[in-house]
């Protein structure tokens, strides 16, 4: 996909609690925490465990947040190295999904305090295939049925997002199953957050399969923005051809019909 590491947190920075690895694409870092992820993924598997929202005022959206109800699982609090400060809080939305709010007082490190440069860079990466990746398009939440409505009022009362769009089963169905979506969006609408559920049908919809196989609401999929969907999509096929290529120490034979033609694979 054309991630590259971004910065890192372990050991080896000083941190003896969290592991983690910061990797980005254009304007989209995710971090990912080995020990803080451990309960999440005993309990549901891979997925997305927290959101997080960089903000202009912690302490007035969790105070407004507190007043209106919703649960602060860690208060607002402050951490700091040499690129500044950056005061951070933890809200608790649909399911064991939390949302982290980031407040950078005018820090300017390459991530958040503690986290230094990577300490490998594959040289590989420049020579990769790239796919145009640009921000997160938006993020989906999928619910049991009959809580969509309850999960997307969290979103309007407790950080006052507002209703973008919705659909019924109605609109989105197949023959065979059907789902209910209510997509919320900040002021701005730079950030998207669709609430799904399930709705009846002959068979089981693919809302509550997730729900299901999760053991509640979550976190279904992340969409990324690109400008050429074709080529983001060929990309990590492309890097694979290219992987393999190099490993054998020589070209590989394309056999007709596969779809990618011998020319393109030596323009790698």
């Amino acid at each position: 996909m054309g991630f590259e590491p971004l910065a890192y947190k372990g050991l080896e920075t000083g941190s003896r609690e969290v592991v983690s690895h910061v990797i980005k694409h254009g304007k989209c870092p995710s971090p990912l925490l080995a020990t803080e992820m451990g309960d999440h993924l005993a309990k549901h598997g891979d997925g997305v465990k927290d959101i997080a929202f960089e903000v202009e005022d912690c302490d007035y959206i969790v105070q407004k947040a507190r007043e209106r109800g919703a649960k602060i699982v860690q208060e607002p609090w402050v951490e700091q190295d040499k690129c500044g400060r950056v005061k951070f809080a933890v809200l608790q939305t649909y399911g064991d999904t939390t949302h982290t709010l980031v407040e950078k007082m005018n820090y300017t490190g390459r991530f958040l305090p503690g986290f230094e440069a990577p300490i490998f860079m594959d040289p590989l990466l420049s020579k990769l295939p790239r796919c145009n990746l640009e921000v997160i398009d938006h993020i989906v939440g999928n619910q049991p049925d009959q809580e969509m409505v309850s999960a997307s009022e969290w979103y309007l009362k407790n950080l006052q997002f507002h209703r973008f769009w919705s659909v019924d089963d109605t609109q989105v169905h197949t023959e065979y199953s059907s789902l209910r979506s209510i997509v919320v969006a900040n002021y701005e609408e730079s950030i998207k957050m669709p609430i799904n559920e399930p709705a009846p049908g002959k068979k089981k919809s693919q809302i509550q399969e997730y729900v299901d196989y999760n053991g509640g609401a979550g976190v279904q999929h992340i969409a990324l923005k690109t400008e050429d969907i074709i080529m983001a999509v060929r990309t990590p096929f492309l890097v694979l051809i290219h992987v393999l290529c190099s490993s054998r120490g020589s070209p590989c034979k394309w056999r007709e019909g596969e779809g990618l033609p011998y020319g393109s694979l030596q323009l790698l």
